[in-house]
């Protein structure tokens, strides 16, 4: 086996360590990170939970003094400045590793090439971009916060094959069978924060909490004002333009939104092109046109080469129902 084909294989190990936290880091990233001694040892770290280690930290305290000479295989770049941990990079050059090997750089303002650069200053060797795109994907909330300084935005619907969300006379409830709505509580969970419009609540008066999987309820925002007595408090209410809403966001350190509707919101987002995730839970039904409700408000295409397209990135089968996971490739309409 080569060098190359070790690294990607040790890395593979770092992104299963990484996804073993995810949903539990945020704001910080869910890094994962392994130690290979010189004599084989493998040694793991994850990112803890906010204020907690950074994942090669965990690492590094793991391996003790073997980790003298070993390699160091991080999902991410490691962090070169003081935040509420000390510098991962110091640690690693206390540690005398000898080479590091890196998924992704950071794109955090305080980083961004900087770690990479104090390795390779103290004579560690370091290779860089090994399974980058499987990181780029399981880092993309971190990623698109840190570039953009918005959340990363996934707008979930769940519909009949017609594309309609309620009734004539606005029922809704349950367009899709218990699996596919397990799945999406699961969606919530990954999430930290979700956002509805203030009609939805009025309408439906949801809680928006995590329930049928284990997971923490992510922070609920509504798009204007809701009623006092509504299930959705403790809440953050917002108002104003949506973009603007999502930097507001990302000030207050959400690196994920939820965008559960109704139709109105997702319209909203959608035609805006802020939407960086579709997830489309599609029930084998047909509700018709007259008097019922689609999924985008305020979305209108008059020619076909106006039509909003996308890349499906994955498909399943959720009892009855089908999960459809999809990501732009054109721009807003």
């Amino acid at each position: 086996m080569t060098s190359a084909e070790q690294h990607e294989t040790w890395m593979r190990r770092a992104i299963e360590v990484g996804a073993s936290v995810h949903g539990t880091t945020s704001p910080n990233p869910a890094v994962g990170c392994i130690i290979v001694t010189r004599f084989g040892q493998i040694f793991e770290g994850a990112t803890e939970q906010p204020g907690g280690r950074h994942a090669e930290i965990v690492a590094l305290e793991f391996a003790g003094r073997q980790a003298r000479g070993a390699t160091l295989v991080t999902t991410l770049e490691p962090c070169s400045h003081q935040g509420r941990t000390g510098p991962c990079t110091n640690a690693i050059i206390e540690a005398d590793i000898e080479h590091v090997v890196i998924g992704v750089r950071d794109p955090d303002t305080h980083v961004n090439g900087r770690g990479i650069e104090q390795l390779r200053d103290a004579g560690i060797a370091v290779t860089e971009n090994v399974a980058g795109e499987a990181i780029s994907q399981q880092l993309r909330h971190y990623l698109t916060h840190r570039r953009t300084g918005r959340p990363f935005v996934t707008l979930k619907s769940a519909s009949t094959l017609d594309g309609k969300i309620a009734a004539a006379d606005g029922t809704s409830k349950w367009i899709t069978g218990t699996p596919a709505r397990v799945d999406a509580h699961a969606l919530r969970a990954a999430h930290d924060a979700i956002v509805v419009g203030a009609g939805t609540v009025r309408a439906d008066n949801p809680s928006l909490t995590v329930r049928h999987v284990t997971g923490r309820d992510p922070q609920r925002v509504v798009l204007g004002r809701a009623p006092k007595d509504a299930a959705i408090h403790p809440c953050w209410e917002l108002c104003g333009d949506i973009e603007e809403v999502l930097c507001e966001l990302g000030r207050r350190g959400i690196l994920s939104l939820l965008v559960e509707g109704g139709a109105n919101v997702a319209g909203q987002f959608h035609a805006a092109g802020l939407v960086d995730e579709y997830v489309a839970y599609l029930a084998p039904s047909i509700m018709g046109d007259i008097g019922t409700t689609g999924l985008f408000a305020g979305v209108t295409t008059t020619t076909i080469e106006q039509m909003f397209r996308c890349v499906i990135s994955d498909v399943q089968r959720l009892g009855d129902d089908i999960k459809i996971v999809m990501h732009p490739t054109s721009p807003p309409l």
